[in-house]
């Protein structure tokens, strides 16, 4: 998640209307008798609600440190909307052409059967799947520029139905000239989420855009029944590892917070993080003497930064060699798979296949649970 932050770190969310209004002026609609409410059981940042000609998309926590809300207004085929200036975007559904700005957003795409439609993505490097970069090889999809310079000339120009949007913050003007084109903004927040199951729930966010939403359902409800049954097996096990994550960069050790997504991973794969019971949903930043102190002895070493060998780990600092999981060879990396221009699959398609990461975590922490299982994502460092 970190390499995607920095990727979008300065694609932000624009200001948007006053929103409590919005919600006042959603219930004074002539039309607004719910049909159907869509189940979201994990993610905590969205609704969906089902209204006779639309569907409401909500927004909630689109960044850190907010209570912004947006509402979405998606018009079905021969629908109505009363008011439809009281929302922050209106988009006619199903949509037909896409441009997405995370990797996250890719795999959502594709398991929907929908990656025909996307037809522009800023920075096409960063992205791994295979099937996408088919069609980057064929010039199916436009570059849209490098981090934070968006070509907006050239997404006009394509005309999508709707942009997907990453924002960190209110302070982008790049959405606000999209916007400002008749291009509809829809920002997602799937990054946001610190339950895997969460962030693979977003799912159901692309799948009402293609009206696909039992498509979205049946895929997610696969997951999360392979998620929660490899728990299951996980919290059967006798014994229970410990672990130390992460790695220095510029002499500051950084590693998941107890509350984090990846802290969670561990805890269901029935790991001893170290480090649990530490405050926060992002990253620590701590000095290696205290980490050192700590994790000198742990079993397990999960997600060494960027290293993919022991080698390159022991060049870049003596002081790894000194931890036990270093020493017995327990070292293991996401970053090994990549795509062929460079992009770290882990990054891409890990918040959409938690059952894949679980699967891998409880092999390296109980190899004799999960016997037949291959590795998807890590590697253990040789």
């Amino acid at each position: 998640m970190q390499k995607i932050v920095l990727l979008f770190a300065t694609i932000a969310l624009l200001a948007g209307c006053n929103t409590k209004n919005n919600r006042k002026n959603m219930q004074d609609d002539p039309v607004k008798n719910v049909s159907k409410t869509t189940e979201i059981q994990y993610a905590t940042s969205f609704d969906i609600d089902i209204f006779e000609g639309h569907k409401i998309l909500t927004l909630k926590n689109p960044w850190p440190g907010t209570d912004k809300t947006f509402t979405y207004a998606l018009v079905t085929e021969n629908g109505s909307l009363a008011n439809p200036e009281n929302y922050d975007a209106v988009v006619n559904v199903p949509v037909k052409q896409i441009v997405v700005t995370s990797t996250t957003h890719i795999p959502s795409l594709e398991m929907l059967n929908e990656l025909e439609s996307l037809v522009g993505f800023p920075n096409l490097s960063y992205i791994s799947s295979e099937k996408t970069r088919a069609r980057i090889a064929k010039k199916e999809i436009k570059e849209l520029g490098k981090n934070e310079d968006i070509n907006t000339e050239i997404l006009i120009e394509l005309n999508p139905d709707a942009v997907i949007a990453f924002g960190i913050d209110g302070n982008n003007s790049t959405f606000k000239t999209i916007e400002n084109s008749g291009i509809p903004v829809l920002y997602n927040a799937d990054w946001t989420e610190t339950s895997p199951l969460g962030k693979a729930e977003w799912i159901k966010f692309f799948g009402v855009l293609f009206n696909k939403e039992k498509e979205a359902d049946s895929i997610f409800k696969n997951i999360e029944t392979e998620y929660l049954s490899a728990k299951k097996i996980a919290s059967e096990a006798k014994e229970k590892p410990t672990v130390l994550s992460g790695a220095m960069y510029k002499d500051v050790w950084y590693m998941p917070q107890g509350d984090s997504w990846g802290a969670q991973f561990i805890a269901d794969a029935n790991g001893e993080y170290l480090w649990k019971n530490s405050e926060g949903t992002g990253s620590l930043s701590l000095n290696l003497e205290s980490v050192l102190e700590k994790g000198h002895d742990a079993d397990v070493w999960i997600g060494p930064g960027q290293f993919t060998s022991l080698d390159q780990m022991q060049h870049a600092s003596q002081v790894y060699t000194q931890f036990k999981a270093f020493k017995t060879a327990e070292v293991y990396s996401y970053s090994m798979r990549k795509g062929e221009t460079g992009g770290v699959l882990y990054f891409e398609l890990a918040p959409n296949r938690p059952d894949l990461v679980l699967k891998d975590l409880i092999k390296i922490l109980h190899p004799t649970l999960f016997t037949e299982h291959n590795f998807y994502f890590f590697n253990k460092l040789k």
